[in-house]
């Protein structure tokens, strides 16, 4: 169920259960601020998830609290795993949902990479 974006940090939710070893998931990445993994239920081919070491609920919350070393930590962490994942040539696609309408279903910040295959429209087309 999508959630609102604009609620206080859960520390219980499954992110930060996984950052706390609580929740196995086989590392792809890691380092001072990000946490890449294989998504369990993957759409594409390649679907890796990356989520930020600190406590923030959606893309909103973490440019608006996190510090300059964490943003651009985080997101030199995003271009790595999809270099080293070998997506760059091909071409991939991320992807951060945020809120309700945006389909934010886990109140962690993640950025889903999907690739593989070719992916398609940004979104279905309304009639």
């Amino acid at each position: 169920m999508p959630i609102d974006a604009t609620q206080p940090y859960d520390p219980d939710n499954i992110f930060a259960k996984i950052l706390r070893g609580e929740i196995p998931a086989k590392p792809i990445y890691e380092d001072a601020h990000a946490f890449a993994f294989p998504d369990i239920n993957p759409q594409a081919p390649q679907h890796i998830l990356v989520i930020p070491k600190g406590a923030y609920v959606s893309w909103d919350d973490f440019s608006t609290k996190a510090s300059d070393a964490e943003i651009a930590g985080f997101i030199r962490a995003v271009g790595l795993v999809a270099r080293e994942a070998g997506m760059v040539e091909d071409g991939y696609r991320l992807l951060a949902n945020v809120g309700q309408h945006g389909g934010q279903e886990v109140p962690h910040l993640h950025v889903h990479i999907f690739a593989g295959r070719p992916l398609g429209p940004m979104l279905a087309r309304q009639g």
